[in-house]
């Protein structure tokens, strides 16, 4: 029970990105989103600088190691006061992979995604919510695609408990042909001073005949004015015995 009641409090920290005074926040870093919706007229833009992540597995008997870099990119634009288009590209992308001592490696680029988040009046000033239904689109090149196209309906709510401490969690729901997915993200964002800030979370997964996956995450934010951040997170998998570790940093600017 004590170890549930840790992994919540560190789940409840990861409110996606900042500016926790504020009704617009960027939504990275985190494997959630935030309930802030861009202004209209505005255009946010979330790029990584870039995410790497390491996975050691054993296939076979044979140890393998794979390293992998991603530059993901996220654009945002308001449509109406409580609702937002999102355009999103997973970038360019490399890895290489070594097995019984020969590497192999590659690289291209990833899909894209297009989706509408929309921000859900709850009459209160502490709590906050935004939906966000999205279709991934499988363009990318064969080693780094979906393959088949992903659509997902995902909710966040957020509660400002004061000026440090934010909570939220995300559910994502995900089809791929046939197949189904569900995302929890519990989440918990703390304001360290004016300009830094940080976040922590815990991401569990359940697929379609797929085991479950547990991570966590943590990061810190760097405001560098009202409209620009930079960011840095690590996060490890929980999954087995395979090691799986990822990391990364991100800057964020609000045109």
């Amino acid at each position: 029970m004590n170890i549930f009641k840790t992994l919540t409090f560190i789940v409840a920290t990861s409110a996606t990105a900042t500016s926790f005074a504020a009704d617009f926040s960027f939504d990275r870093p985190g494997s959630g989103f935030g309930t802030g919706i861009t202004p209209v007229g505005k255009l946010a833009w979330e790029q990584g600088l870039p995410s790497a992540s390491y996975n050691e597995t054993t296939v076979d008997g044979i140890k393998e190691k794979t390293v992998s870099l991603n530059g993901d990119m996220l654009l945002r634009t308001g449509l109406a006061k409580d609702l937002e288009l999102q355009l999103g590209w997973q970038g360019p992308s490399w890895y290489e992979t070594k097995r019984a001592g020969v590497k192999h490696h590659d690289d291209g680029l990833g899909d894209v995604s297009i989706g509408l988040k929309k921000a859900i009046d709850l009459n209160d000033e502490r709590l906050s919510m935004a939906i966000l239904a999205q279709a991934l689109i499988a363009t990318g090149n064969d080693e780094f695609t979906e393959h088949d196209d992903i659509y997902s309906l995902s909710s966040a709510v957020a509660y400002q408990y004061n000026d440090l401490i934010e909570t939220s969690i995300t559910m994502k729901y995900e089809v791929q042909n046939s197949d189904w997915a569900v995302t929890a993200i519990p989440t918990l964002g703390y304001q360290f001073s004016g300009k830094w800030s940080g976040y922590s979370e815990f991401v569990y997964k359940k697929a379609e005949s797929e085991d479950y996956e547990y991570g966590l995450g943590t990061g810190v934010i760097y405001a560098i004015n009202d409209r620009a951040q930079l960011d840095a997170s690590v996060g490890v998998g929980l999954n087995g015995s395979d090691k799986n570790y990822n990391g990364g940093f991100g800057f964020s600017y609000l045109f």
